[in-house]
This record gives C-alpha cells, sequence and structure tokens, in this order.
C-alpha cells in the first residue's frame, strides 16, 4: 500500500502542478500533462522503493521499442478490422467516406494517452503486484484500467467486461517480452484503427475527424453505440481469442524452453 501511495501522490501532485501553470481546459489538454505525472511518478517510486533498481521495459534500444510497437500495431489492425467486419455483416452500419485523418489530434491526444495508460497500467506498479502474485496483478491493473473508463459517455456492462478483457491482454502482452512498446502498440493501434480510421468512437471519445464515419445502425449490443466498438459483443469475442493466442503462445514458449 505504500508504493501505490506514494505512486499516487506524486502523480496528482504531478498533474496539479502543471494544470495550475499550464492550464487543462478538457480532455484534449489533459494525455501530455498525464503522460509526466505518470513519468514522474515512476521514476520517484523506483528510485524511492527500489533505489533505482527497477525496469519497466520503456527504456529499451530503439530498434526493439520499433519492433515491438510495430507489432503491436498490426496485432490492433488484425483484431479492429475483424470486429469491425463482424459488424458490417451482421448489422446495418456501413462505412462512407469521412472529413479526413486528424493529425494534430494524433500527437496530442492518440500517442500520450497509449503512453500514459502502459506507464500506469502496465509500469511498476502492475509490475510490483505481479512480483508478488501474477493473478493478482493481471486482475488489479485489469480492474483499475476498466474504473479509469467506467465513466465515459455511452459506458454499458457489455462495453466494461471489453474494458476488463483488454486489460488482461494488455498484461498479457506486456508478459510477452516483459517491455511496454508490445502493448502501447497494440493501445495505440486500436485507438487509431477505432476511430480517426474507421470513425467509431473510443471508450466514448468522439475523434475531432476520421478518414471514414459510420452511417448505418443497428442494436447497440452489436454496434457499441455511443461508446464505439469496444461496446461491442463482437470484440468481446475477438479479446477473448486474442488472449486465448497469448496464453497458447505462452504455453507454447514455456513447452519450447
Amino acid at each position: 500500500m505504500g508504493t501505490i501511495s506514494l505512486f499516487v501522490a506524486i502523480y496528482l501532485a504531478t498533474f496539479v502542478a502543471i494544470g495550475f501553470v499550464a492550464g487543462i481546459t478538457g480532455i484534449r489538454s489533459f494525455y501530455w500533462p498525464a503522460l509526466v505525472a505518470a513519468t514522474a511518478a515512476t521514476i520517484a517510486a523506483v528510485g524511492i522503493m527500489e533505489s533505482g533498481r527497477w525496469n519497466i521495459g520503456f527504456i529499451v534500444p530503439p530498434w526493439l521499442a520499433a519492433r515491438d510497437a510495430m507489432l503491436g500495431l498490426a496485432v490492433a489492425a488484425i483484431l479492429i478490422g475483424t470486429a469491425d467486419l463482424l459488424i458490417l455483416v451482421s448489422t446495418s452500419v456501413r462505412q462512407v467516406r469521412g472529413s479526413g485523418f486528424p493529425w494534430p489530434e494524433l500527437w496530442i491526444v492518440f500517442v500520450p494517452a497509449a503512453i500514459h495508460e502502459e506507464v500506469v497500467f502496465r509500469g511498476y506498479l502492475f509490475q510490483k503486484i505481479r512480483a508478488w502474485n501474477r493473478h493478482a496483478g493481471v486482475a488489479a491493473s485489469s480492474i483499475a484500467f476498466a474504473a479509469l473508463h467506467a465513466g465515459n459517455r455511452g459506458i454499458e456492462p457489455i462495453a466494461i467486461a471489453n474494458l476488463l478483457l483488454a486489460g488482461i491482454f494488455l498484461a498479457l502482452a506486456w508478459e510477452r517480452y516483459q517491455r511496454l512498446w508490445l502493448p502501447i502498440g497494440i493501445h495505440l493501434g486500436w485507438n487509431v484503427f477505432s476511430g480517426p480510421i474507421l470513425g467509431y468512437a473510443i471508450s466514448g471519445f468522439v475523434p475531432a475527424a476520421s478518414l471514414l464515419r459510420i452511417a448505418g445502425g443497428g442494436p447497440p449490443w452489436l454496434t457499441g453505440g455511443g461508446f464505439g466498438i469496444e461496446g461491442s459483443v463482437v470484440v468481446t469475442l475477438v479479446e477473448v481469442g486474442a488472449i486465448a493466442w497469448l496464453m497458447n503462445e505462452e504455453f507454447r514458449m514455456k513447452n519450447f524452453k
């Protein structure tokens, strides 16, 4: 509890200080200050609690970070593409031309949001709990991840279940290499392919623009409703399949060794 309290205290103090100096006027100005706060909290907690001797898997050779991130982007594209296709064939949803890709929002919102959430939820606190008990670490990080989004626009029980599954999937993605860049790539790709490319809301957040936009409709439990594609039962199936794939990879690697 002392480690968690220290991390949260430094995170909040840093975020409030930045907000006071720079001003935070909405969700689009939230994520870079939040990322700075998460970085400060991680450095301080590791420095105080571990004497600086804990590698969360963020500082790695650039080629390794790029490889993991690109793999994550590819995995996300496959998962979101599969979910989108299943929604298109099972509802009257269709995609039409949108207004274009929101490049400024990519760097203001999507990139810092993905890194921030992975540092917070798959970084030092998750790894510290996991070192004590793996199941507790995965469960705690997944519940906290879902709770963070529980107040978002359009939240429904299916969306909460999908957020819990996403937390498990991203925790297993960290375990694959014990580096943060694979889950960062998955997280970033998931959000970008969902919203700025395909036109869905992302956990209730509506991007400023998108290459495609959604037309038509269907039952919210299939389309995801106002929460976006993550509110669809189709994503439940996709995430369960992704978790099973990672668990099978883990089993295969252990047997190979």
